[in-house]
């Protein structure tokens, strides 16, 4: 890794934001995330992007674009079925060979694996540069509440979970950074792939994507990118 001391990651963050309760965990872990590491992670929320229109494509491309720039990605691996979209965007991380990190908090067994293998689809395993963080979302939820005073709400609760869960994200962050790329800018690999990730979605993607090979540079700075 060739990246100084103080760089700074850029995150995209998938997971499923159709209710109040995606909404809110995503943006306090979020919130927390970029806190606790004091900036050195920037998590960008697909929920929190202005959309220009209503229509449907651009919002997919506003976040196809998005996950292409930035540097790393969370996605929320919970339920007993994969949020599909979330699948789509974590295919199209790892096509562009884009470090992330899983977490996993939902305490019910899923997916066609065995006990010992993830508890999702195992189409969506196996891939590089990806760490998983799996813990009992009900388990650190009673250990953090059952700690508090009478004096202690649910408030203090939030900030005792969210400082963990946000604590350990970051450990795997920090892990995943060191993996060795798999893209490199040699005989333009890096460029031709990410222009290629631009056009095959079609549908006015390439139109709003940002300069590539000013990402593909920062990237390389980074030592995200060989």
């Amino acid at each position: 890794m060739n990246a100084e001391i103080n760089t700074e990651y850029t995150i995209y963050f998938a997971g499923a934001l159709f209710d109040h309760k995606e909404l809110i965990g995503n943006a306090i872990l979020a919130s927390y995330i970029n806190t606790l590491s004091k900036e050195k992670y920037r998590c960008i929320l697909p929920q929190d992007l202005e959309q220009s229109t209503g229509r449907l494509v651009d919002i997919r491309n506003q976040d196809l674009s998005c996950l292409l720039a930035c540097d790393l990605a969370i996605f929320n691996f919970d339920g007993t079925e994969l949020d599909s979209g979330t699948v789509v965007e974590f295919l199209y991380a790892k096509t562009l060979d884009i470090p992330a990190v899983i977490i996993r908090s939902d305490f019910r067994g899923s997916g066609d694996q065995s006990r010992e293998g993830d508890q999702w689809n195992l189409m969506a395993s196996f891939y590089p540069r990806t760490r998983k963080l799996e813990f009992n979302a009900m388990e650190w939820y009673q250990r953090e509440i059952n700690s508090l005073s009478n004096d202690q709400g649910i408030l203090d609760t939030v900030d005792r979970l969210y400082r963990r869960i946000s604590n350990s994200v970051i450990t795997e962050l920090d892990t995943v950074i060191q993996d060795s790329p798999l893209l490199s800018t040699d005989q333009g690999q890096a460029f031709n792939l990410y222009r290629w990730a631009s056009v095959f979605p079609g549908r006015g993607l390439t139109e709003i994507v940002p300069n590539i090979d000013d990402i593909i540079i920062s990237k390389k700075n980074k030592g995200l990118i060989a």
